[in-house]
């Protein structure tokens, strides 16, 4: 186990190989067959996410970053444990690290499913600070033991709010139950599919060594139609929609959960052998976009009458004005997509104000924030559509040159479509 400093530099030089698009590859920990470990040519983005926890001894985690669920009605699993946002369930330890706590108390008589609840613990998440759509997202973590207890570090698809779970997707990128103190698990969940070997692979550490002595890296490669999953640098799994026994749906923007759950349909309940409190101590969270190739394509988007996507006058302050207009060299048309879900031009991002979904949304350009308002899907059919809203980019009224964009109902009409030009 690495020394707190070992341990930051560690983390240091992670952080800036991933930045450049390399890898970091930890030390072998299996024996036999040579493991597939992360490919130096894989092709990352730059980071789009992330969190290395530096902060006073107690402070709870960044509230820019990470939000609470709360509550004790069972979470869709029969858990025992009610979600606080207390610091005593979550907090920084002062030395790098978040501790969520998941103790045997209740010091606000809270109540569960089951009644009077008999643990707390706490279960963070970015719905409403960060999404992406593809990308390595990554934590280091040192796991909790004992039966019952079930940490996990996994994802949600955006739109759960609209469509429901599991037509939304969820990809689990690591899950441990104590009962199996050696193995964690990466699983995808989805309409028609939920575990099982054709959604899910595990790993488990070789000479009976547990999750809980040491702190491990666990890690998704995330890109269209393929998710990798590792530990410690070596892939264990990979799942394409070939393999899972129901429609994929993993081609929109997630969010990130953390937690630690106590009880459960899966893991069951606490025993005797049980020692509370126990901790998920989290390094680092870090997150890099998708790139298929290159930095992200880069180039104008064409559409009604032949005009160009544009930032009016070139502008770059936070609400210019999104139109078409004669294409031209400009780089107010030249648009990016680096892979995390966003369209970029002058440095800012194609952005639905106000993050509304109503027909009619003012479209604009603003300071890149990760949130659904501007993520961006380009179809096969030409639409550019916003996941949030399930609507289309569409020229008002059908104009001409100089008439803004908003979002609409996407009808397939030609001033909803737009191609590479």
């Amino acid at each position: 186990m690495f020394t707190r400093p070992r341990r930051a530099f560690a983390r240091l030089v992670a952080g800036l190989l991933a930045a450049t698009g390399l890898a970091f590859i930890p030390p072998a920990t299996a024996h036999g067959d040579p493991p597939t470990t992360h490919d130096a040519s894989t092709m990352l983005g730059p980071v789009t996410f992330s969190d290395d926890f530096d902060g006073p001894a107690g402070t709870r985690p960044d509230p820019a970053k990470w939000r609470y669920d709360i509550g004790g009605g069972g979470w869709g699993n029969n858990e025992l444990q009610y979600y606080t946002d207390r610091a005593d369930n979550a907090s920084l330890d002062g030395t790098g690290n978040l501790v969520i706590t998941a103790r045997r108390n209740n010091p606000s008589d809270f109540g569960c499913w089951y009644g009077t609840c008999e643990y707390t613990s706490a279960r963070l998440l970015t719905s409403q600070t960060f999404t992406q759509a593809y990308g390595r997202f990554e934590a280091r973590m040192k796991l909790p033991r004992g039966q019952g207890i079930w940490p996990a570090f996994w994802m949600l698809g955006n739109d759960i709010g609209d469509v429901g779970w599991p037509q939304s997707g969820e990809i689990d990128i690591m899950e441990n139950i104590g009962r199996e103190p050696s193995t964690v698990h990466g699983t995808l969940h989805g309409p028609g599919y939920s575990g099982g070997n054709a959604s899910g692979g595990s790993y488990t550490l070789p000479d009976g060594r547990q999750f809980a002595d040491g702190f491990h890296t666990f890690t998704v490669d995330w890109s269209p139609n393929l998710i990798r999953w590792y530990v410690d640098g070596i892939q264990y799994s990979q799942k394409t929609p070939a393999d899972v026994t129901g429609e994929w749906v993993f081609d929109h923007p997630f969010f990130m959960i953390m937690n630690v759950a106590v009880g459960g349909n899966w893991p069951g309940s606490p025993d005797g052998s049980t020692q509370f409190p126990q901790t998920l101590v989290v390094d680092y969270v870090r997150v890099n976009a998708h790139d298929g190739g290159g930095g992200g394509e880069t180039g104008r988007f064409a559409g009604l009458h032949g005009l160009c996507l544009d930032v009016a006058g070139a502008g770059t302050a936070d609400g210019t004005t999104v139109q078409v207009a004669h294409c031209s060299s400009n780089p107010a048309q030249q648009w990016t997509a680096p892979g995390d879900g966003t369209l970029r031009a002058l440095g800012k991002c194609l952005d639905v104000s106000g993050g509304s979904t109503a027909d009619g949304a003012r479209v604009q350009l603003w300071t890149c924030n990760g949130t659904g308002a501007q993520q961006w899907v380009h179809t096969g059919a030409g639409d550019l559509v916003n996941p949030q809203a399930d609507k289309c980019l569409d020229v008002t009224g059908w104009g001409g040159d100089g008439t803004p964009v908003q979002l609409w109902t996407c009808n397939g009409g030609a001033n909803q479509k737009w191609h590479r030009a």
